[in-house]
């Protein structure tokens, strides 16, 4: 457990800084840390800039993250960090080295290529749109585009794990199983996507569904999150998968970051094995 007094990690990026956000909040994730704040410090330019936000970092007694892709900059940082005695991280430098070192190539030293308007930023931007169109079984007509046609019964993530894959570029269409309806027959025609099909204990699933009706203000002991409705619904899903051919994934206690690591590994893999067969 981290201390009650408040305390701060610095991010410095001489672009965004997002590559090194994600690496502190995910880092940030294994710890009980609720009361760490993380601040951003972007488009770092100069020295100057370094060296005051390196003394304000030794001022209230943090440390530092930084993706700087000038050597000066990081060497700046680095000396001051030892000078001052404030522990910095540097994520992106020792890639680079390493990069440099094995394969001999000089990197471009150009600031926020990551996130240039690109083909592949423009590709996620189309697969976000049409994730958020085809949510919730919605837009039938545009399934046919899907990469991914993600399936599960309600409270099973869908959702938020179909945006998080947009993000990445995959077009994913989502639809929500229910005993009472039938999976329309246009599902059964996709051929050029990966079916997934998401599962979870019963238990847990019980659990969340309890929850979402106590936020919603109705009693949780409707039928919606009892034992035997939520059985029923897993059973009858495990079925519609088996005859979809889908890709079953067990979420329970998954972080979705987790679930859609998988799901890319497995996409891979289905392609390989395209490739080898034809």
């Amino acid at each position: 457990m981290l201390n009650e007094q408040s305390s701060t990690i610095f991010v410095c990026s001489d672009s965004v800084g997002e590559t090194a956000d994600a690496v502190v909040r995910a880092t940030l994730s294994q710890f009980d840390a609720e009361k760490v704040n993380v601040k951003r410090w972007s488009h770092i330019k100069s020295e100057d800039e370094i060296r005051n936000i390196m003394e304000e970092a030794a001022r209230i007694g943090c440390f530092v993250v930084y993706t700087l892709v000038l050597p000066e900059l990081r060497e700046m940082i680095r000396q001051e960090a030892i000078r001052l005695k404030v522990f910095a991280v540097d994520i992106m430098g020792p890639v680079m080295e390493a990069f440099v070192h094995t394969f001999h190539f000089a990197p471009k030293e150009t600031p926020g290529l990551l996130h240039q308007l690109d083909t592949t930023y423009f590709k996620r931007v189309e697969a976000i749109e049409y994730t958020v169109k085809c949510d919730d079984g919605q837009a039938q007509a545009d399934w046919q585009k899907a990469d991914i046609m993600l399936l599960g019964v309600s409270r099973t993530s869908k959702t938020p794990l179909s945006i998080f894959l947009a993000h990445k570029g995959y077009k994913v269409a989502n639809y929500p199983i229910v005993p009472e309806v039938n999976p329309p027959q246009a599902m059964f025609e996709l051929g050029n996507c990966i079916f997934i099909g998401l599962t979870m204990s019963p238990e847990s699933l019980v659990r969340i569904r309890a929850e979402r009706l106590k936020a919603m203000g109705l009693p949780p002991t409707a039928a919606y999150a009892s034992l035997k409705r939520v059985t029923e619904e897993l059973e009858f899903a495990q079925a519609i998968y088996r005859k979809l051919g889908c890709i079953v994934l067990d979420v329970t206690e998954r972080a979705i970051e987790e679930t859609a690591g998988t799901i890319v590994e497995r996409i891979s893999e289905s392609r390989f094995m395209y490739e080898i067969n034809t």
